[in-house]
């Protein structure tokens, strides 16, 4: 389905992506439980260092050209290694913050429930 989105699309995106965002979309949606997926999700993390290995094999291949651009390449890679953890933990920390609301809103509630007396027969 992501190959047939990025045909239809004139965007430059994989069409591997597009498939990863329908897959979370329908994961969202509950038209696809995670139950039928989880088995296969659980291989491809155990798989996922093998997965490496092509790029591995790539940057050894192309080393006298990347010798070249070794200094722009690090600095580039240390700048967005940590703009991704900077941005993964505010992410996470506005998740954390949310759920704790939600949380705090239920208890909230219960507890004006039980104050009204609608808890009681």
């Amino acid at each position: 389905m992501g190959e047939i989105l990025k045909y239809l699309l004139p965007l430059p995106i994989p069409g591997s992506i597009y498939g990863l965002g329908l897959m979370l979309l329908f994961l969202s949606l509950k038209v696809i439980k995670i139950e039928s997926v989880r088995e296969v999700g659980e291989f491809l993390i155990e798989i996922m260092p093998v997965m490496f290995i092509p790029a591995g094999v790539g940057l050894i291949t192309a080393w006298g050209k990347l010798k070249t651009m070794l200094v722009p390449v690090g600095i580039i890679t240390v700048v967005t290694t940590f703009l991704v953890l900077i941005v993964t933990g505010k992410v996470t920390e506005m998740m954390l913050k949310q759920k704790e609301k939600k949380q705090t809103e239920k208890m909230q509630t219960g507890e004006k429930e039980e104050q009204d007396g609608s808890g009681d027969l």
